[in-house]
């Protein structure tokens, strides 16, 4: 049989509707291996008709759909079932097992690998979005993935660092070096049945370096804490609420910075005056039992219409981005109205004055699910440690309590001896 034209395929259509019976179109000459099929069925309320890539083999008929018409073209069938089809069938394996063999774009690639985080529930994901697409603009979105060389990765990263933006460099390069890594692994995954088009060779940007990590060693000392805590409590500028009670809870829980921006009311749990997080960075659930002066402060609070203890101050919908708080503190360490100190600063600030206050570092590590890395910790022990959670944030709020109230005597003190006059007898003043 002669190939197909459009005009046989129309007539064809008008047949089936007038007649109702099913009818097969087969495009090109010869059979026995494998050809282009186009099936059109009558439905109660409609026609179909679907592109079938057909395949006798072990005297069975295989069918594998391509696509509808006329969505998917009589040209663009045909380029599908050559490009994807005819070579399986030439060789005698099954069209069951093709899919498309084009190999992915850049952008492709990096769109994947976003859809992978988003998935997972990674924060990260929107950031690595945002990169990834100034990234792929720059390479050239509609290139293959596989042809990237690791000098034009160098000459994406170069200009970000020249601008003095380090970190923001390392983590362009961490996102490109992971999309590679991840489109690589979920192509060679033998658990996985699923196609992938980007038949990676290796990852570009795997033998870039990494930029030195500056490990950080600021913390607050009792006075520093007591005054950033003052100031939060009676700012001396205008600012967004929800903001200065996020940090009062950082600084009074030791939690990661995005984790408590996102406080829910979900995750709060008023009677036994818990916050438990169903998945937090390291990927584990995680709860702790909050002291005593912090549940005061979250019950102060009022959540938004969305659920959100600290709302963002432009968008209701949504909480407050670590981002934007750290930006907060920025502007107030400037005005020097704080103490120099970021809000990773704050954890490690707890980590140290807690431990200053009796509390051990197991104990601690767990407070702020640090992942502890003991065998009998990761494969064993399945002890939640409430009852020494609870006992230790007991004793954390005794000592906050006691800093707070003794460095307010202090200042009291302070204050009313600045205030009292030199004793003058009546002698001195009649003699003045």
């Amino acid at each position: 049989m002669p190939s197909l034209t459009d005009g046989e395929v129309r007539r064809a259509l008008k047949q089936v509707e007038r007649t109702s019976k099913e009818l097969s179109l087969t495009d090109g000459e010869g059979h026995g291996t494998g050809r282009l099929v186009l099936v059109i069925k009558p439905m109660p309320t409609r026609i179909t008709a679907v592109w079938m890539a057909q395949q006798w083999r072990d005297g069975k008929r295989l069918k594998k759909k391509l696509g509808s018409y006329p969505s998917m073209s009589l040209s663009k069938a045909r380029e599908v079932f050559t490009r994807d089809f005819a070579d399986m069938i030439q060789k005698g394996r099954s069209i069951k097992l093709a899919g498309d063999t084009r190999p992915g774009t850049v952008a492709y690639l990096f769109e994947a690998y976003v859809a992978h985080l988003k998935s997972a529930a990674k924060s990260s994901w929107k950031d690595a979005e945002k990169n990834l697409n100034k990234v792929a603009d720059t390479l050239g979105r509609n290139r293959l993935a596989r042809d990237i060389e690791p000098e034009e990765i160098t000459d994406v990263i170069r200009p970000i660092y020249e601008r003095g933006k380090r970190s923001m460099a390392d983590h362009v390069r961490s996102y490109i070096r992971s999309a590679y890594s991840w489109g690589m692994k979920s192509e060679h995954d033998y658990r996985s049945a699923s196609q992938r088009r980007f038949r990676l060779v290796y990852n570009p940007a795997a033998g870039i370096p990494t930029e030195p990590k500056k490990v950080g060693t600021r913390w607050l000392d009792e006075e520093e804490f007591v005054r950033l805590y003052r100031w939060l409590e009676c700012p001396d500028a205008p600012v967004h609420p929800p903001y200065t009670r996020a940090v009062r809870i950082l600084m009074l829980t030791g939690q990661r910075v995005e984790e408590i921006a996102r406080l829910h009311v979900d995750q709060w749990d008023a009677k036994e005056r818990i916050i438990d997080w169903s998945k937090t960075k390291n990927g584990k659930p995680h709860a702790i039992p909050v002291p005593d002066v912090a549940a005061e402060l979250i019950e102060s609070i009022k959540p938004n219409a969305h659920g959100w203890f600290f709302p963002s101050a432009t968008d209701a919908t949504k909480p407050v981005s670590h981002g934007t708080l750290y930006s907060f503190m920025w502007r107030q360490r400037e005005r020097e109205v704080i103490p120099v100190v970021t809000n990773r600063d704050l954890r490690r600030t707890w980590k140290t004055l807690a431990g200053q206050a009796g509390i051990s570092k197991e104990i601690r590590d767990r407070i702020q699910n640090h992942t502890l890395q003991d065998v009998s910790s990761k494969s064993y022990d399945r002890w939640n440690y409430m009852p020494e959670k609870r006992a230790a944030m007991k004793k954390w709020n005794s000592f906050v309590k006691a800093m707070l109230t003794r460095k307010r005597s202090k200042s009291r003190g302070q204050v009313h001896a600045h205030n009292v006059q030199p004793a003058v007898d009546d002698s001195t003043r009649q003699a003045a």
